[in-house]
């Protein structure tokens, strides 16, 4: 009886070395995570060219642009293209240092994502914001009241991070205006000033457009508006920003021409009399959202698209309008709608993965539910990708867990909770980091694009950020360097890293 025993018993041992041994052999010829190779020095060099920029001595202020003397009319088929530059080499830097510049960016960055979240939140509760007036008072001021929820439309002042030259009226006067995936009224600062911040360009005179006409308060564009009032039967629009900024003045309808590609009559746009905040000297804002006062609506495009440069690069890059030509080899995803709210652009998202291996999560953890809250938005304002927290802290500690072998940084720094110290380095491996979207296909991003220095000396943060509120919003940090195309017509995003 004791021999059969110890048969089993031998067996059970066997069993379990062979098990032990087998799950060893398995993890020593696994295959090494995937990694990128990440230039520290050419980032560090970037962050001194940034502060050491002279906008006036740049082709932004020196080149004299195209003649406008004979556009043509733009249609919804016309393809369309402008120069598209990163405000940063706009303005000359204030800043000491790099730090206190991301410190800065950082900050009006928060602010931005404060106001889209309650903006979305406001859609997906019903808030009523009809009694969001502008005020005018005898004076000539416009003043906005003070108002108790933190933003009625927008952004922050961060929306102004990259910017296009765009003429507005008859003959055609060419300013800067920001551009802002997360916007959708078109606005510029007009005299008479009753509170205008300085801009580059002079500010537009109404009265020196022949084509320029102001909307009445029964004009259908007024009942568009999400807060406006009536003033000598004038439509009075207001746009306010998570910051504290804001523009407020009178619609109008006027000519926009785009250089010599084309213009559109007509255009519904604020021209702003009491404007203040930060904007970087533009003159004012084209909103590309997908509310129904947008320029992209407006012209009824068929599809835009637009590469951003790295932001501490002087280059610049292009916004196009009707020139989809999405390839096999680009990634796609479904362009989704929030039927709460139609500014924002979603994005079907499915995960990630780091050193290609994908991340665990929950399945809708990136679903818009019924009621409209969560989901994920593309947005070319924000600068670091807010994830929910569950999210990101899976792909936080997936990219923790092989990057031990990295030399860690400050433990936080502002957004930032992942920071490492490649002060000794020239180049570094470090995992890739992709994502995944509905569909099946991914886009792996560049190692600049998800670990970017903070200060001047060699310190690096995971470029990513949690946030309490289930929406998830993929930044312009992780867009650098990709063709993001919006197919307006069938719905689709195409993501392109060689498109630029």
């Amino acid at each position: 009886m004791a021999f059969p025993r110890f048969l089993s018993l031998l067996a059970v041992v066997t069993l379990s070395l062979f098990l032990t041994t087998t799950d060893a052999s398995s993890r020593s010829l696994s295959t090494p995570p995937k990694t990128n190779v990440l230039d520290v020095v050419s980032s560090l060099q970037q962050t001194q060219t940034i502060l050491s920029l002279d906008p006036t001595r740049s082709s932004l202020t020196t080149t004299k642009p195209e003649s406008l003397s004979d556009p043509v009319f733009f249609n919804s088929s016309s393809p369309l293209s402008l120069e598209l530059h990163s405000r940063d080499t706009f303005v000359a830097s204030q800043h000491k240092d790099y730090k206190s510049l991301t410190l800065s960016r950082l900050e009006r960055d928060s602010s931005r994502v404060a106001g889209i979240i309650a903006k979305i939140r406001f859609a997906v509760e019903g808030v009523d914001r009809s009694d969001l007036k502008p005020v005018y008072n005898e004076d000539t001021r416009y003043q906005t009241e003070d108002l108790t929820t933190p933003v009625v439309s927008g952004a922050s002042q961060g929306s102004g991070e990259y910017f296009s030259r765009i003429g507005v009226g008859t003959p055609a006067k060419e300013m800067y205006l920001v551009l802002d995936t997360g916007s959708d009224v078109n606005w510029i600062q007009c005299e008479p000033c009753a509170d205008c911040y300085q801009q580059s360009d002079p500010v537009f005179n109404p009265t020196s457009s022949s084509t320029y006409k102001s909307l009445t308060c029964s004009a259908p564009q007024c009942s568009l508006l999400e807060t406006s009032a009536c003033r000598s039967n004038k439509c009075l629009y207001q746009v306010s920003y998570g910051d504290g900024s804001f523009t407020v003045g009178e619609l109008a309808t006027d000519t926009v021409t785009f250089g010599n590609s084309g213009k559109i009559n007509n255009v519904a746009l604020g021209c702003g009399h009491d404007n203040e905040g930060l904007f970087t000297g533009a003159a004012g804002l084209l909103g590309l959202g997908g509310g129904v006062l947008s320029i992209t609506n407006q012209m009824k495009a068929t599809s835009f698209s637009y590469c951003l440069v790295d932001r501490d690069s002087g280059k610049s890059s292009s916004l196009d309008f009707n020139s989809v030509q999405l390839g096999g080899g680009d990634a796609t995803a479904p362009l989704l709608r929030n039927k709460k709210i139609d500014t924002f652009y979603y994005v079907g998202l499915s995960g990630f993965s780091v050193g290609g291996e994908k991340v665990v999560l929950p399945d809708a953890i990136f679903d818009v539910d019924a009621s409209g809250s969560g989901g994920v938005i593309l947005d070319c304002g924000t600068a670091v990708t807010r994830l929910q927290t569950q999210a990101y802290n899976s792909l936080r500690d997936a990219f923790l867990k092989l990057t031990v072998n990295l030399k860690k940084g400050s433990s936080s720094i502002s957004l930032f909770d992942t920071c490492y110290d490649f002060s000794s380095l020239s180049t570094v491996k470090v995992p890739t980091v992709a994502f995944h979207f509905t569909g099946g296909k991914s886009l792996d991003l560049p190692a600049k694009n998800y670990l970017i220095p903070v200060d001047d000396s060699g310190t690096f943060c995971f470029a990513f950020a949690p946030t309490s509120s289930s929406l998830s919003i993929i930044g312009n940090v992780q867009q650098q360097g990709t063709r993001i195309t919006y197919d307006l017509s069938k719905n689709v995003i195409g993501l392109s890293g060689n498109k630029c």
